[in-house]
């Protein structure tokens, strides 16, 4: 089944002067996507703060492939690649969605906390099943 998917359209304020989209843009499309596959995962960010439970970000790498234009339409797929007792990290993979050229790849850790302390906490059961599950086959098209 396929994983996550979030659909992007590449808009004109998102490119650069050479005309392809700014570097920084990238952090923006992954946070979007890691936020949108929590909906999908949770039901909203809110039951997960409802639980007395946040995430942050600790760390993101992202290995860039090929340029996106403006109007492109990018196809961002999300997963778990890993968990571990208070951590977990998703990988979002960048493509455009016409030609399924590989765009970039992300890789982002986070840290579950409490949502009051911005302490460590463990990853409780029933979260790290659900983050082990994901959203297969669920599709977000922002894309228009």
């Amino acid at each position: 089944m396929a994983p996550f998917r979030l659909l992007l359209r590449v808009r004109y304020g998102e490119c650069d002067a050479q005309q392809v989209v700014f570097n920084a843009r990238y952090g923006d499309y992954v946070d979007v996507a890691a936020t949108e596959f929590y909906r999908a995962v949770f039901g909203s960010y809110q039951a997960l703060l409802e639980q007395g439970l946040d995430s942050q970000v600790v760390r993101m790498v992202t290995d860039w492939r090929a340029p996106a234009r403006f109007d492109d339409v990018l196809q961002l797929e999300v997963r778990t690649l890993r968990l571990g007792t208070s951590s977990f990290t998703l990988e979002v993979d960048i493509r455009r969605q016409t030609d399924q050229a590989a765009i970039a790849r992300a890789e982002v850790t986070y840290v579950m906390v409490d949502a009051r302390a911005f302490t460590k906490v463990a990853i409780p059961e029933a979260i790290r099943a659900r983050l082990e599950r994901g959203a297969p086959g669920v599709t977000v098209n922002q894309a228009g």
